[in-house]
């Protein structure tokens, strides 16, 4: 019976932002990016749609845009459906080193944004993920040989992946 009322408040909402009803109007993959983490509340719904629509006007939408569909692809095809911390000490590249440590130092950030609900703070810290996202998918063979060393990078795609996945599903973007 919830999940019904969920999915009726839903398609009501779906309407509401494409035609723009109260002043704010979103396309429909902006609402399905939303809609895919199942916010529990209209309010949370219409922060994280704000966040979204906001982010879609950054610079580094598109690409970080591209990189979580890339990254959900990859990590499906993997297999992975759980997040795992990755090992520096098995990062042998400069640009994963890299990523590992702007997403540390992101989290210490973005975190509290997430606790507090301010999701337009953490989606345009995220966005400072451009360049080493870029870097790693230019130099970085995810798929290597070496079972360790792609275990290590997938867990590093899972993390990055998770920290996106908090406000939507970014990969949803038609960007």
């Amino acid at each position: 019976m919830a999940g019904e009322v969920f999915d009726y408040m839903m398609d009501r909402l779906r309407t509401y932002y494409q035609e723009g009803v109260g002043g704010t109007k979103a396309p429909v993959d902006v609402f399905e990016a939303v809609h895919a983490r199942r916010p529990v509340s209209a309010l949370d719904f219409h922060r994280r749609l704000c966040a979204v629509l906001e982010f879609t006007s950054l610079p580094a939408a598109a690409s970080l845009a591209a990189a979580n569909k890339r990254v959900a692809n990859i990590l499906r095809q993997a297999g992975v459906t759980e997040t795992r911390l990755p090992d520096a000490e098995w990062m042998a590249e400069k640009e994963e080193q890299e990523l590992n440590a702007a997403l540390e130092a992101l989290r210490s950030d973005v975190d509290p944004l997430l606790e507090q609900r301010d999701y337009k703070a953490a989606m345009e810290r995220l966005a400072s993920l451009r360049e080493p996202v870029d870097a790693f998918f230019d130099e970085v063979m995810v798929m290597t040989e070496d079972p360790a060393q792609k275990a290590n990078r997938l867990a590093l795609l899972s993390q990055m992946r998770e920290l996106f996945l908090h406000t939507a599903d970014l990969s949803r973007l038609q960007g």
